[in-house]
């Protein structure tokens, strides 16, 4: 299967251009998916037909869908919900209130990981493409598996084996006490079994053979800052980005002097936007006459976008960590454009390299011809962070 995440800044046309990927690798025969993991969805809007959890046919070889989180909370989540109402009502909470805070923040976007794998295993479709949330969601939900990852490992593995030990000891006491009983198997076996199908997850999501992101920016300041720290971060959690779409360029033959200064501020940024991410191709759209709306209008940006080609192909290879023996020293190179050395923090624990930029983490574990050696410098060249080793 070919996993393609489109994602950019809320508003660019990222839903559209999902869409209109959709048409072409139908067209082209493939079984394709495009699922919105957007808790705003427009994607029934861009199609202009009914969408719902389920996927629903919408031409030969194309089916469309948008994530109901409260189907996927029951059925992976359920036993967890339970629990956790009971807990709040023995608290004293309204039926209504306790099953509302049941359901924790976040968990749409962990269910929308538990969706993409679970096509990923019944390999239905040739190509699965993603209409995810606006940047900043989606780069949560892709630190998803790592931060995951370290909560189970140092807190929740402990203390399922501490629970299961002192369940059939301490219950008689608790529940008359408490009004509520411990959890059981099930419950706490729910969150584990969640990380495992998203840390297997995170091994197609770090294949770039099989997953590529495709940013969709417009050319303006704060759109283009915001898409090239998407795409820092992106390398950051090791996934690769194999195209970026410069949507709603203003085209030639609007003369309006209204729009004058707006042409030639958009000419700047997009000469900015082929340079500062060169060497990914950059894909231009142009602002339509009519809105994106209905079966019609998505071919017209199909032809635009893709006209012969085949939309599942990579588009660029992007290799995002490397490490290179350089005489007696390991470097580790980290490939992050656009970021200024000053902006990144770093620091290590045991075998854990800890990479900082702003608001964002990551706790990279280090191969073992690393983990007992210590950081002895860094430095950014061509945009990629080198770690040396000594």
């Amino acid at each position: 299967m070919r996993l393609i995440l489109m994602t950019g800044k809320g508003g660019v046309g990222k839903t559209s251009v999902a869409a209109a990927t959709g048409l072409r690798c139908a067209e082209l025969g493939y079984k394709t998916l495009v699922l919105s993991t957007d808790p705003a969805h427009s994607l029934a809007d861009s199609f202009d037909m009914e969408l719902g959890h389920d996927s629903r046919l919408v031409k030969p070889n194309l089916w469309g869908a948008e994530l109901d989180a409260l189907r996927e909370l029951e059925g992976n989540w359920g036993a967890v919900k339970r629990y956790i109402t009971q807990v709040l009502r023995a608290q004293g909470l309204e039926g209504v209130q306790a099953e509302e805070l049941a359901i924790l923040p976040g968990m749409d976007e962990i269910f929308g990981l538990v969706r993409m794998k679970r096509h990923y295993d019944e390999g239905e479709f040739d190509v699965l493409i993603i209409d995810s949330a606006p940047t900043g969601t989606a780069l949560r939900l892709l630190s998803l598996p790592e931060v995951g990852g370290w909560y189970m490992r140092k807190f929740y593995k402990p203390l399922q084996g501490i629970s299961a030990a002192l369940r059939p000891l301490v219950e008689p006491i608790f529940r008359p006490i408490a009004g509520f009983s411990l959890p059981d198997k099930e419950v706490m076996d729910a969150p584990y079994e969640f990380y495992e199908q998203i840390e297997a997850l995170e091994k197609i999501l770090t294949d770039n053979t099989v997953t590529s992101v495709r940013l969709v920016t417009n050319p303006e300041k704060m759109v283009i800052k915001e898409s090239l720290r998407a795409h820092a971060y992106l390398s950051l959690y090791n996934v690769a980005t194999d195209l970026i779409v410069a949507n709603r360029i203003i085209p030639e033959q609007v003369t309006d002097p209204f729009f004058k200064r707006w042409k030639e501020s958009q000419e700047q940024y997009r000469q900015e936007i082929h340079d500062n991410f060169r060497p990914l191709p950059v894909k231009e759209v142009p602002l339509y006459s009519e809105e994106m709306c209905g079966l019609p209008a998505l071919e017209r940006l199909k032809e635009t976008l893709y006209k012969d080609e085949d939309p599942s192909q990579i588009y660029y290879k992007e290799n995002t960590i490397r490490i290179v023996q350089d005489n007696n020293q390991y470097v580790l190179e980290l490939y992050l454009p656009g970021i200024a050395k000053d902006q990144i923090q770093l620091s290590k624990t045991g075998d854990e390299l800890n990479v900082r930029i702003g608001n964002h983490r990551r706790n990279m574990v280090l191969p073992q011809a690393l983990a007992a050696l210590q950081p002895s410098g860094a430095k950014m060249e061509d945009d990629y962070l080198k770690i040396k080793f000594a």
